[in-house]
């Protein structure tokens, strides 16, 4: 009983800017949401976490602000843990299949064993129609005009017109829930609670906020960093913006050529480039390399003219 006077009371931590926003939906897609049901900590519990880690030796970074960046700049992401927040979402199948291998997170998704299906599916508009990408086998590049679209977009209704209409008519003749749903289209949206620490819910919006990420979930992905995550941690979303949504990775390769480019040297640039494989042709023509091609896009971001 003599240590019990040692420690202060602690009083909950509590956010206002996201407790203002408790339990409203924020719209994605057509027919889609995503919102905060719950959440564990803040800024504060990140360095309060670290402060315990480092002892004294965070007394060289006085202030909240400059440990956070400190902490997410060189990696150091335990006390990010500390936070968490549970999501309750409505998506169409085929992006939960995308976002549900992030396997960093406690999950429980409406079931149609035991539930009808949602009565709504995505549905796209004429111009919404994205063309395969050539140069990355996963990605689409540009929109067919609407004209075709338009074509598209019929058969699309139509498909899911025709197979709700199916699985109407299943529910009704008495089949299991569990069959008949078997022939439902991948468009049709699901529900979701989704439990996650910052720590492994920054690592999922890097990579579904990046630009080459599917459209449908990125804009999931974007809500929740800038509606959610900005207004619950916002010392900390602000690093993650500055250090690892909008920054730039490179190999030892990539410096070397970087550093080649930088000081006027493209000949030999281009020769590093051959030697390393990036540049092989094929009928007189380049052939596509993905490192090559990802190297390129940075150059392009940072508006370096390539020598090849």
């Amino acid at each position: 009983m003599e240590n019990e006077n040692k420690f202060e009371k602690l009083e909950p931590i509590r956010v206002k800017a996201l407790d203002d926003i408790l339990g409203i939906p924020f719209k994605v897609l057509d027919d889609g949401f995503v919102r905060v049901v719950d959440y564990l900590g803040s800024d504060q519990s990140i360095v309060q976490a670290a402060r315990v880690s480092y002892g004294k030796g965070t007394k060289q970074i006085s202030q909240d602000r400059g440990l956070i960046r400190y902490l997410l700049r060189h990696r150091h992401t335990t006390p990010f843990e500390m936070c968490e927040i549970k999501l309750h979402i409505r998506i169409p199948m085929d992006a939960w299949r995308q976002w549900i291998r992030h396997r960093t997170a406690n999950v429980n998704e409406y079931s149609t064993r035991y539930s009808l299906a949602i009565e709504s599916a995505q549905t796209t508009n004429p111009d919404q129609w994205r063309m395969q990408s050539t140069d990355n086998k996963q990605g689409s590049s540009g929109f067919f005009d609407s004209e075709i679209g338009s074509e598209m977009t019929a058969d699309e209704k139509f498909i899911h017109d025709k197979t709700r209409e199916i699985y109407n008519k299943r529910v009704a003749q008495g089949v299991a829930r569990e069959q008949a749903r078997k022939d439902l289209p991948l468009s049709t949206y699901t529900e979701a609670y989704w439990k996650i620490d910052l720590h492994n819910l920054l690592h999922f919006l890097e990579l579904r906020m990046e630009k080459n990420a599917q459209l449908e979930i990125r804009e999931y992905a974007s809500t929740i960093g800038n509606e959610i995550v900005k207004r619950w941690a916002p010392i900390a979303w602000e690093a993650f913006e500055e250090y690892a949504l909008n920054s730039k990775e490179f190999s030892r390769f990539e410096l070397e050529l970087l550093s080649l480019l930088a000081n006027g040297k493209f000949e030999e640039a281009k020769s590093s480039a051959i030697n390393y494989g990036w540049l092989n042709y094929k009928n007189d023509e380049l052939t596509f390399n993905m490192e090559r091609w990802e190297f390129e896009n940075k150059m392009n971001d940072l508006k370096i003219q390539i020598p090849w």
